[in-house]
This record gives structure tokens, sequence and C-alpha cells, in this order.
């Protein structure tokens, strides 16, 4: 039997309060994966419990079929499991009503951000869905392109525009510096080149604001699914996996209605940059060491990684001596602290998070990570060891035999088969675009 809205559920296992087919979808949320399952759809979820209505979330995946496939036949309905060394928890998520393949029916897509009940669109698509050049400008040619997130939104907002309606807040939920004023700059390139009597309705009418995300969330595996069908009695192919730690902070720059996250563990700030740029640097920045130094020492999870006694101690000295020092902390804000907890979540042995996973699109995460760490440092005269040893990792890792997932794999891999890989990676001209330069 498989997991949808009339499935008996165990007593045990909390379920969605509130009435799911009576909700109005209020949000579009384009790429719909397993983060977005386990993070913001989970708030969402929340507060239409706490007695929000009208929330409901229409999910696209851009190119794949497979989340469609999933959902779509269980009426949008899904598992969330937490693990850690703790124990485990179980609850369904009913946020989600239906999912939308852009490549299959764009004008469903179209029509669901112009739809009068959407007040927001939100982004979860990766570093590389937003589709910039190497000088971190849109690159027109490919966000013309058929599975390009500009185009839906272009010509939602163009309709929106044309029935009178208002505008939309535009959420982006991705690792990117400065997200909220990276994708309107983005948004607004693609306008201008597209629909250019739309800017001025857009920069008057919708909002970008500024979010930091933050949950570890492995993918899911046949086994993680078995676990679930045992549990529920049913099974859920959109099942997904996640650590019991979740943090969302939110710029407070709406262009019209939204949920009251911040009621349900969200939080609503002026600032997001202080919060954003420790997760990026100390959190993500150790994330991508791990993953390249754990690799390339024959390990293949996180837990395995951070346990080595050669790498921990790497990973203590990114965070705290080369990440940390770079940060304007916001009041209140105990980055050492943040640091421990960050090491005990790595160290959760109940997550089976793969390096390789984290491993992908190496050259569109590095400069958030580790460049602008060693850019700081270098304007001060100073070294990084830590950041500098997980380059090595990052360029042994494109020279080995391992799988290289990422939108510049050919050309990294011819890079780091040569002579001064460094300089023809990072160094004027190179593939990654960086203040930080070489010595």
């Amino acid at each position: 039997m498989r997991l949808a809205s009339e499935t008996p559920i165990p007593p045990s296992v909390p379920t969605p309060g509130y009435d799911r087919a009576a909700q109005a979808a209020g949000i579009v949320h384009i790429g719909i994966g397993a983060f977005h399952r386990a993070h913001q759809a989970v708030y969402t979820d929340d507060a239409m419990s706490a007695g929000d209505r009208d929330w409901g979330i229409v999910g696209v995946s851009l190119r794949s079929g497979d989340v469609a496939a999933q959902l779509n036949p269980q009426d949008g309905l899904y598992s969330v499991s937490t693990r850690s060394a703790g124990g485990a928890g179980l609850r369904l998520v009913g946020a989600v009503q239906r999912v939308l393949v852009a490549a299959d029916h764009p004008q469903a897509v179209i029509d669901a951000i112009a739809a009068p009940t959407t007040h927001i669109v939100g982004f979860t698509v990766t570093e590389k869905g937003y589709l910039r050049g190497p000088d971190g400008a849109l690159d027109l040619g490919a966000a013309k392109g058929a599975s390009s997130l500009y185009r839906f939104v272009g010509a939602g907002l163009a309709a929106r525009k044309a029935a009178g309606l208002p505008g939309l807040t535009l959420l982006s939920c991705d690792n990117l510096a400065g997200n909220g004023a990276a994708l309107k700059a983005l948004m607004r390139q693609y306008l201008a080149a597209e629909y250019p009597d739309l800017a001025p309705w857009f920069d008057s009418e919708c909002r970008c604001p500024a979010t930091m995300i933050d949950r570890i969330v492995p993918a899911t595996t046949e086994t993680d699914r078995a676990a679930v069908e045992t549990a529920l009695g049913a099974r859920d192919d959109g099942a997904v996996v996640t650590e019991a730690f979740s943090q969302w902070v939110i710029e407070n720059d709406f262009a019209g209605p939204r949920p009251r996250w911040e009621k349900v563990g969200a939080e609503l700030v002026a600032d997001v940059a202080p919060y954003e740029t420790a997760k990026l640097r100390m959190l993500n920045g150790a994330h991508s060491a791990l993953a390249y130094i754990g690799l390339g020492k024959g390990h293949d999870y996180v837990h395995q990684a951070i346990a080595d006694p050669a790498i921990r101690p790497v990973i203590e000295r990114l965070m705290r001596a080369e990440a940390a020092p770079t940060i304007d902390a916001a009041p209140g804000q105990d980055l050492s602290a943040y640091a421990d907890a960050l090491l005990d979540r790595f160290a959760n042995p109940a997550l089976h998070h793969r390096l390789i996973q984290i491993a992908m699109d190496g050259s569109q995460k590095i400069p958030q990570r580790w460049l602008e760490t060693l850019a700081w440092h270098q304007e001060r005269g100073q070294h990084c060891p830590s950041i500098e040893a997980a380059i090595a990792a990052w360029i042994a890792f494109l020279r080995s035999d391992q799988p290289v997932d990422d939108p510049l794999a050919d050309k990294l891999r011819a890079a780091a088969a040569g002579p001064y890989a460094i300089e023809r990676i990072f160094g004027d001209g190179g593939l990654v675009a960086s203040a930080w330069r070489p010595a």
C-alpha cells in the first residue's frame, strides 16, 4: 500500500493539524528536492497546524520528474524522519499539494506563479541554478533556456502585472552570499533583457528578502524508505531523512502576506548577513573540507571523517581560527558555541550524510565557502593552513577517478591535470572567480 491522504496512520505518528483539502496554494516553490521538504515545507506545515490558512505549496521541478512521480500519487503527502544519537522521530507533512514538472507543463508553472492566491515564490535550486557567469552576472543565454527559473518567473510576473495583481516575494533558500540581493540583481538583468517594461513594476511591487537556511539532509536511501514503511504500514516514496536541528533566518521584507513562520521556530530579523556568513564559512566551509579531505582518506560519510584524528583538528582550525575571525557577529551570536554545535552535528552517527553528495558542484560552492575567508586573511598578510589543505584535497579529488558532478567538470579536470593547477583554476582568468589570488 502506498501512502495517500486516506491511508490509516499509526496514532504515534503526528499528522497535519488542518484540513489539507480546504487550503489554497499560497506558495510556489521551485526546486522541491529533499532539502525543501525537510526545511521550508516543514515550517509551513507547522504554521498551518498553528492556525495559518491557505499556504499550500505547489512544488516545481525544473527538469526531473522524479519528485512528481514520488509525491503526486501520494496527494503530496510525505514523511520526515529525524535521526540523532539519542533516537529517531517520524511525522507526516501535508503542506505540498502537487508537483509540476516545468519541462512537461511549462504553462502550468507560469499559471501557478500568476495565480491570485500566490504570494510567495521560493527557490531551492542550488548555487548553479542561478546561472551566473564567472563574473557573477547572469548568463543571459542560459537564462533564456527552457529549464531556467527566470523564464518561468518572468512570464508569471508579466501575467500578474497584466492582470492587475500585486507583486510577489521571491524567496531564495540557497547557499548564496546575500542570496536575496543576488536573486534581485539577476532577476532584474533578465527582465531588462526580456521584459523591459516590467522592470520598474518589479522594483516597486516585488521583494527579495535574504535568508539563511540550515539543516543537514542526506539523500534518502532504500533502507530509509524500508524503515519508514515498517513504521507507517505504507510505502512512502517521498520520504526524507534529516537531523533534529533546523534553523531558518529571514529578512523581514515581504511584498505581501506570508505565513507566521516566526511562531514555529523561524527568526525574522532586520539583517541576515552575520548568520548567513557564519553558516557559509563555518558550516558549509567545513562540510566541503570534510568532503574532499575525507574522500581522499577513504571515508564515505561525514561522521566517519570528523572522527578521524588526522582530519578533526583541520576542521576545528578552519572554523575557529580561519573562518570565525572574518565574521562580524550579531549581538548574542556566539561563534565558539556555534563551532561546538557544528562538531556535534557532524559527529551524528545516525545521519549517514555521504561525502560525495557534499562534493557536488565545488566550483559553485568554493568561492563563498573558502575563498572569501582566504581573501580576508590575505589582506592581513595571513595564511589559512586548513583551507589551503582543503584546496589541495579538492584538486586531488579532481585528479582522482572519483565522479566529479560539477557544471565545469571537464574544464576543472583538465586544469587540475596539468602544472600550475591552482593558478589555472583560481588565478586571473581562471575558472573560479574570487577576490583571493594564489600567492
